[in-house]
């Protein structure tokens, strides 16, 4: 009996329940990733889905995986094309009697594991789905999914109290060699229409995909650096490699478990220290499971206009501020800075996407589906539930949205980057300009333009919207809408 694990956004040996699995029945395994063509076309609004940051990182994940196969006497099989075309193949040529996976929960994804179900029913071929995203298993929750509470706070506190976590699986130490099938070759970033993108040296790291850089870099961030002491105090940092855990894009693709980030943060506790920061990381990893779990109880919701609330509000697809916003030109250093740094580098601090989803929805009133397809083209630790649900909750249309909510960006900029050290990073035109008024450059007298050498209109873009009045517009469009049911 051969069994076929098809590995997805799970790209690691650790803690890999379908792998686990199939490994007990000590059977021939063949491990096979699909780069699926639909993964790299196009947005509703016409941005690459996968831009090239995301891209480099999935390579390097499935090259990494690849190399960690071999190293163990397998090997991982790699194809280009639908998974419900290639696994059915796979199946017929190989004697394949189960195919194993690991479950996902929004609509592009389980089209594909329907189909790819679907097609192995009629074959008689047996399927075996396993959940493995989450710190907390579905079973181990306190309430069903259906019944899940619809305000965070609420979820935390019953989860803390009522569930525990269950114990990350080992990294296996051998695998029997491959049947006789071609792995076949690794694609290149250039056979999905993609170029190599340009490293921008002020990134704050060097994202490299793959388990082996995973565990790294959680190895170095809570025990070379010993960062995870001040995680609280220093997570909303937005300059520097260290400032927070910068776990997400290993996390998001499945390179890293949740699982195994939890045991790490507890044998930190054990042997050095614990405290609020140290607790704030697994918090944080909550945060993680409940946009997964909100996702896999509503649905397509998530992706609406009128979002989990169901709310119809007018938003605007103003093209003209849609680009001057990700462009970096809005005339407000740090949503520009912000956006800049993502166009550079494929990352944002979590600090610095709340600020300009705020702005986009709040002071430009853009429809938010706008922003959070542009941070999927281009974010490397882009999640489909965590991203669309933290728009959701920025844009005031999330379940646990509180009203018309927004951050007051000169506020924000002056608690967040006092010194304007971080818009004068990525904003270099700025350099001169002190930072006391380096955040409301639009209040700079002519004589002080040219004496910073940043004129307005020339140098660096005047402001898009009066702050104060677009806030006000914006907030009456919003308690003018109606929910829907």
């Amino acid at each position: 009996m051969t069994t076929l694990v098809w590995f997805r956004n799970d790209l690691r040996l650790h803690d890999h329940q379908p792998l686990d699995e199939a490994l007990r029945a000590g059977q021939p395994i063949i491990p096979l990733y699909c780069f699926d063509p639909r993964q790299f076309g196009q947005t509703a609004f016409g941005f690459p889905k996968t831009g090239a940051y995301r891209a480099q990182f999935l390579l390097e994940s499935v090259a990494d995986l690849r190399r960690s196969l071999q190293a163990l006497g397998s090997d991982l099989v790699v194809r280009l094309g639908q998974p419900e075309d290639i696994i059915p193949e796979l199946v017929k040529a190989h004697s394949v009697e189960a195919v194993y996976w690991h479950e996902e929960v929004t609509a592009e994804e389980l089209r594909v594991e329907q189909a790819v179900e679907t097609k192995l029913a009629t074959m008689g071929c047996k399927t075996e789905v396993y959940w493995g995203a989450t710190l907390y298993h579905p079973d181990n929750l306190p309430f069903a999914i259906s019944r899940l509470p619809e305000v965070f706070t609420q979820f935390r506190k019953k989860v803390e109290q009522h569930s525990t976590v269950d114990v990350a699986l080992p990294t296996p130490q051998k695998i029997l060699p491959l049947p006789q099938v071609n792995p076949g070759t690794m694609p290149a970033l250039t056979d999905f229409g993609l170029e190599a993108p340009n490293l921008d040296s002020r990134a704050v790291l060097t994202f490299e995909g793959g388990e082996t850089a995973g565990l790294a870099r959680l190895n170095h961030y809570v025990w070379e650096a010993d960062c995870l002491k001040t995680y609280k105090q220093t997570r909303n940092g937005m300059v520097g490699a260290d400032y927070s855990s910068k776990l997400s894009a290993w996390l998001a693709m499945g390179c890293l478990s949740p699982r195994r980030v939890y045991e790490t943060v507890r044998d930190y506790e054990a042997e050095r220290i614990r405290n609020d920061s140290t607790y704030w990381l697994v918090f944080e990893l909550l945060w993680r499971d409940y946009f997964r779990f909100i996702c896999a109880k509503h649905g397509n919701k998530v992706f609406y206009p009128s979002g989990l609330r169901g709310l119809l509000i007018d938003w605007k697809q103003d093209w003209q501020r849609f680009d001057a916003w990700r462009n970096g030109e809005t005339g407000f250093p740090l949503v520009d800075a912000n956006m800049r740094e993502l166009s550079h580098s494929g990352f944002m601090s979590n600090r610095g996407r709340q600020n300009v989803a705020s702005f986009l929805t709040k002071n430009l009133g853009i429809d938010w589906r706008m922003g959070a397809e542009w941070f999927e083209s281009l974010l490397v630790d882009h999640d489909p539930c965590s991203n669309y649900g933290n728009w959701n909750y920025t844009a005031g249309v999330g379940n646990d949205a509180r009203g018309f909510r927004y951050f007051n960006i000169p506020k924000q900029s002056k608690d967040y980057d006092p010194d304007g050290l971080y818009v004068k990073h990525w904003l270099p035109e700025l350099t001169d300009v002190p930072a006391a008024k380096v955040h409301e450059l639009w209040k700079l007298q002519p004589v002080e333009q040219k004496r910073f050498g940043v004129i307005l209109g020339v140098d660096y873009p005047r402001p898009v919207v009066d702050l104060h009045k677009s806030v006000q517009a914006n907030e009456a469009i919003y308690n003018a809408a109606r929910e829907i049911g």
